[in-house]
C-alpha cells in the first residue's frame, strides 16, 4: 500500500446518541477527511467531524432510496486513492447487517486496507435502556440477531432457530412485518404467550415501546405507523421490562 494511503475505517456509530460511541470511533470521526454516512447516523454524531470534512449521505435505510452498494464502494475507493482519511460510518455495529464484509472485500481487492471499528448494536442498546437482559439463566441461553424479508407474501427467516423457547430473538428492520413475524414464530412452535416488544429509537431520549404484549397479540395487531427505526424483540427476558419501566420514568409509557 502506498505510504500516503490511509486505511478506510468502517466505523460503527452505535444506536444514535454520541455518548454511546466508542472512543476509537470518536477519534476516527474527529480525524476524518471524508465521511460516508448512513441515514440512521445522528446529527450529533456527524457534528463531531471536522468542518472541512467532505460529508456524503449514502441513505442506507430499510425501505428508503439510497445509493447503490457499488456506488458507495467506488466512492470510498476514489476518496482513499486521493490520500484522504476515509470513514464509512454505519448505524449500530458495522458487522451486524452493515455489509462490512462486502465493502472490505471490495477495497482489499483494489489494494486498499481497512480497519473495522465496532459499535453498540441496537439490541444491546435496547436491553440496557429498557431494563431487560438478552440472556438470562433459566430463560435465555442464546440470542438470535436476524432480519425478516417478504417473499411472495410470506416472511422469510430461520424460524426453526428462532422458535427455541430459550432464545431471545432480535429482528432488525422488522417493524412493518411484525404481525407476520409473530404468526410465523407461532407456526414454527413458539408459544403464543411469549412476550414481544417493538422498540423504537433505542438508545436516545425518544425511545419508546410502540408495542408490548405477546406473540398472539402481535399476530392479531393493527399497528400504527412507526415514529423511527424499530427493533422487534421476542423472548421471556422481556418480563423484566415492566419493573424496569417503573424505575425509569424518563422512558415514555408503552402502547399495547
Amino acid at each position: 500500500m502506498p505510504h500516503d494511503r490511509h486505511p478506510v475505517r468502517l466505523v460503527g456509530a452505535g444506536p444514535g446518541p454520541a455518548d454511546l460511541l466508542t472512543i476509537r470511533a470518536l477519534r476516527a470521526i474527529e480525524g476524518a477527511e471524508a465521511l460516508l454516512y448512513d441515514a440512521l447516523v445522528a446529527e450529533e454524531v456527524l457534528a463531531l467531524a471536522p468542518a472541512a470534512c467532505v460529508k456524503i449521505q449514502t441513505g442506507k435505510r430499510a425501505g428508503r432510496t439510497s445509493l447503490k452498494q457499488e456506488t458507495i464502494n467506488r466512492l470510498m475507493l476514489r476518496l482513499a486513492r486521493r490520500g484522504l482519511k476515509v470513514v464509512r460510518l454505519k448505524g449500530g455495529d458495522p458487522s451486524i447487517f452493515g455489509r462490512v464484509g462486502e465493502e472490505a472485500a471490495f477495497l482489499h481487492a483494489h489494494g486498499v486496507d481497512t480497519e473495522v471499528v465496532p459499535g453498540v448494536t441496537a439490541a444491546c442498546a435496547a436491553a440496557a435502556q429498557f431494563g431487560f437482559p438478552l440472556t438470562h439463566r433459566g430463560q435465555a441461553r442464546r440470542v438470535v440477531f436476524t432480519t425478516a424479508r417478504l417473499e411472495a407474501g410470506a416472511v422469510q427467516a430461520d424460524w426453526a432457530a428462532a422458535a427455541d423457547p430459550e432464545a431471545t430473538l432480535a429482528v432488525y428492520m422488522g417493524r412493518d412485518t411484525a404481525p407476520r413475524i409473530a404468526q410465523a414464530l407461532i407456526a414454527a412452535g413458539r408459544s403464543p404467550r411469549t412476550p414481544v416488544a417493538i422498540l423504537e429509537n433505542v438508545g436516545g431520549p425518544a425511545a419508546r415501546a410502540a408495542f408490548e404484549g405477546t406473540l398472539l397479540g402481535l399476530a392479531q395487531a393493527m399497528l400504527a405507523p412507526g415514529e423511527g427505526p424499530a427493533l422487534v424483540v421476542v423472548g421471556d427476558v422481556l418480563a423484566a421490562m415492566t419493573a424496569a419501566a417503573e424505575a425509569r420514568p424518563a422512558i415514555p409509557s408503552r402502547a399495547r
